[in-house]
Formats: C-alpha cells, structure tokens, sequence
C-alpha cells in the first residue's frame, strides 16, 4: 500500500504520495461513476472506499477518518451514487443463486 494525502476540491478528487511523485491520481467528479464504501458493524467502521470511475477502472483507497472524507465526498457527488459494498455474506449467496 501506499500512504499519501487525500484532497476534495470542487473539480474532483486528488489523491498524492509526497515521497514517491509518480504517485499521483486525480479524478474530476463528471469522470466518477459510483463511490463504493466498505461497510463493517452497521456504520460503526469503514475500512475503506472505491472509486469507479468511468473508463479507467475501480481504484480503491483507505483513509485514518473515512467517515470525514465521505461527507466531504457527498458535498461534491450525488448522494445516491455513493453506495454500501456486499458483504462476504452477499457475495457467497450470490455465487449460488448463478450457478442455478
């Protein structure tokens, strides 16, 4: 993994490492599909969130208070666009109900 700093703007987000510069990503907010968070114990803690960008894939990001950067998220993105992953539990039931 790679630590840096997480910047919300009004254009998009920003994500830069400040020891390694090729490690840089800048997303504007017309190219986010979806933001996706890692829900555990109902809310209580968010390990992590993904960004589904248009064309260029998912990319996936952890934050010490992602609770913060979220809200901050939904004052840029719709709020409808920002949506719980699957469980393990959902993901299992899932791969069942396909093979039938």
């Amino acid at each position: 993994p790679t630590y840096g700093k997480i910047m919300i703007g009004d254009k998009g987000f920003e994500f830069f490492n400040e020891k390694n510069v090729r490690d840089f990503y800048q997303i504007p907010w017309n190219e986010i599909d979806l933001v996706i968070a890692s829900v555990i114990f109902k809310g209580k803690w968010i390990p992590r969130f993904a960004i589904k960008t248009k064309k260029n894939g998912t990319y996936t990001f952890a934050a010490r208070d992602p609770k913060r950067v979220l809200r901050a998220i939904r004052n840029h993105f719709p709020a409808d666009k920002i949506v719980q992953s699957l469980t393990f539990w959902q993901v299992i039931k899932r791969a069942f109900r396909r093979k039938k």
